[in-house]
């Protein structure tokens, strides 16, 4: 199938030992239990043991005359002291009346007994026995939240903040160790100078903004600019995730945010970091519950919060998120985020240099060169780019070597950019010739399409699920693309199924993607570029925004049925033109897609100057990839 794509956080201190040989609260507790039971069981008084008889003895004494008193107890149960015993005596007899006996005070009355009445005594083991799984049971619980992280003591803090306090007693991070992003570090510098020295912007009449949003795509480095500012500043640092306020009792996020705002004012000056912050800072109103939900209470306190303490007080609020698109607009206005600041994907001299700090931590081969890396790298981010060298380092790892070398670098991009390769999977004959076919009918055409993108590698070994691959690297960093470049694009994604049209009169399951891919990019030059001449450079359906989804961007059809079925036909117009395109060329050099299709055949992967040198083409510009 074809398929063509462009720290480890301090934890919480140790909790530190017990001195002095101290008990705990629990073992001090559990102490004292004990102790009071000793206590209890050897200075429990004078009280006369008790042996139990059966009423049938009872009957006989009685009948007997043997029998002085009775007592009668609520239970149910008769105390008995028998003629010749007194009161004191180490042994008194008891039964249980097992029956109704209605003429028990008759008979005791005519034997001359004396009878009594008293409420039964509750016997203290009995007690004990009876309430000893519950205390084992409130044993068993403090026990566990003794053993969660913070102790006991903070196990019922739920309103307290989470928030991580970092020392940088070492090696502090800095605006250095952030590599490139030098517009981010512009507008950052100014919250450094502030917290530095406020007086020189105070005595001006200026306000420092409040709080600075971080926008930027995963793995651009938005955290690790957070804590450069702090490192440059030299001020405590709060770390706390939008996701650590929400919890499942009302309530606690927004007595989370109070705490966390209220430990920034004892420790001014601080930077506050919120990471995620789309996770707590969602528009309002989107969800279940109206405005009366967990998460929109903790919002509100927010907005409170950032309006309810001053600039002066050398509070400065950092927060990042990949989505400020669904953020409530209370939080964006000025006076509580006043500026964001974007924290761009790399360019090339940028990935160079985030290559030379992580590089340098791994021993590296002599002939090495970062600057071709990095021209091979476009798209990937900071943390992809720290993922290679370590892919990388793992790869020499495996085999032995005692540095890194290029080879090892080629591997661990591949890896990230194409998935894992499976070289144990069984494959026949013949599927594997109809996917050698496939691919280097996608292969061919990067090579006759003027606006093609440079074909990097073309393997037929199976990576992540697809059986195999065509890759293509631009030869430099775009931000936008033209018409050209998008129709030729979708004329690669007909390579494969048109090679196997062509060669089998057949298509497989595996062209699935290339065609979806074909389609949606033809769907976007029509509704949204306006790349289709016929339709205009108008905009066609709306993102809508629905209620319970919180801004999830779906497509809503606000056009005619006339205006769906031209839209169609423009589609399908795109589509047909690139197929042609591509077949017309398929056709045309279709020996060289053969002799493609029995190298990979028998060598599974070729790059680009084996393809060349297969069609007989000059080679690429030496350097230009690795």
């Amino acid at each position: 199938m074809f398929n063509d794509q462009n720290n480890k956080q301090p934890g919480p201190p140790p909790r530190p030992p017990m001195q002095g040989g101290r008990p705990s609260g629990l073992a001090l507790i559990f102490f004292l239990v004990m102790a009071a039971l000793f206590i209890a069981y050897f200075f429990r008084g004078n009280s006369t043991p008790i042996r139990e008889i059966r009423y049938s003895d009872f009957s006989n004494y009685l009948e007997q005359n043997q029998i002085d008193s009775v007592t009668i107890n609520d239970n149910n149960t008769l105390d008995i002291v028998l003629k010749g015993q007194s009161a004191q005596e180490p042994v008194r007899l008891r039964t249980r009346i097992p029956y109704q006996d209605p003429d028990l005070l008759s008979v005791l009355r005519e034997k001359n007994v004396n009878i009594s009445g008293a409420a039964a005594r509750m016997n203290f083991w009995r007690m004990i026995i009876d309430l000893l799984p519950w205390i084992i049971g409130f044993a068993f619980i403090m026990y566990m939240f003794r053993s969660m992280p913070g102790g006991g003591n903070r196990a019922f803090q739920f309103g307290k903040s989470r928030a991580k306090r970092y020392h940088e007693e070492g090696k502090k991070v800095s605006f250095t160790d952030v590599a490139g992003q030098k517009d981010a570090k512009y507008e950052l510098e100014e919250v450094v100078a502030f917290l530095k020295n406020p007086q020189k912007f105070t005595k001006m009449g200026a306000r420092i903004p409040k709080g600075v949003l971080l926008v930027g795509l995963p793995g651009t480095g938005k955290t690790l600019m957070a804590r450069s500012v702090a490192g440059e500043a030299g001020v405590a640092f709060f770390h706390m995730s939008g996701s650590d306020f929400v919890e499942m009792f009302v309530g606690v996020g927004a007595s989370r945010v109070r705490d966390l705002f209220e430990q920034g004012r004892r420790s001014a000056p601080c930077i506050i970091f919120i990471d995620e912050l789309d996770a707590v800072g969602r528009t309002r109103g989107a969800g279940y519950g109206g405005g009366h939900d967990e998460r929109e209470q903790t919002l509100n306190q927010l907005l409170v919060e950032m309006d309810g303490f001053d600039s002066k007080d050398g509070v400065i609020i950092l927060a990042a998120t990949n989505r400020p698109d669904v953020l409530d607009p209370a939080l964006l206005r000025p006076g509580r985020f006043d500026r964001q600041v974007v924290v761009a994907m790399p360019d090339i001299k940028e990935r160079e240099a985030i290559l030379q700090i992580h590089s340098a931590k791994i021993p590296m081969s002599k002939d090495i060169e970062l600057s071709r890396i990095a021209r091979a790298t476009p798209g990937m981010s900071g943390a992809d780019i720290a993922n290679l060298v370590n892919e990388a380092a793992l790869f020499a790892a495996r085999k032995d070597k005692p540095e890194v070398q290029m080879h090892d670098f080629e591997e661990a991009r591949d890896k990230i950019l194409m998935g894992v390769a499976r070289k144990t999977l069984v494959v026949s004959d013949k599927e594997r010739r109809m996917t050698a076919i496939h691919e280097a009918g996608h292969a061919l055409l990067h090579y006759f399409l003027k606006n093609a993108d440079p074909l990097h590698k073309v393997t037929i070994v199976p990576h992540g699920r697809a059986l195999g691959m065509a890759l293509s690297l631009p030869e430099e960093d775009t931000y936008s693309r033209t018409r050209g470049w998008i129709e030729d694009r979708i004329a690669i994604c007909y390579g494969g199924w048109l090679a196997e049209k062509l060669f089998y009169n057949e298509t497989t399951t595996g062209t699935k993607q290339d065609i979806q891919q074909a389609t949606e990019m033809a769907r976007h030059m029509v509704c949204e570029w306006g790349m289709a001449d016929e339709m205009g450079p108008v905009a066609y359906g709306q993102e809508e925004e629905p209620i319970f989804l919180g801004k999830e961007i779906a497509r809503h059809q606000d056009y005619s049925e006339e205006t769906a079925r031209r839209i169609d036909n423009a589609v399908k117009k795109i589509l047909d033109r690139a197929r042609s395109e591509a077949e017309r060329i398929i056709r045309k050099y279709r020996k060289g897609l053969e002799a493609l299709a029995d190298a990979l055949l028998s060598r599974e992967t070729l790059i680009d100057d084996e393809v060349r040198e297969i069609l007989h083409l000059p080679s690429a510009t030496a350097g230009e990839s690795f």
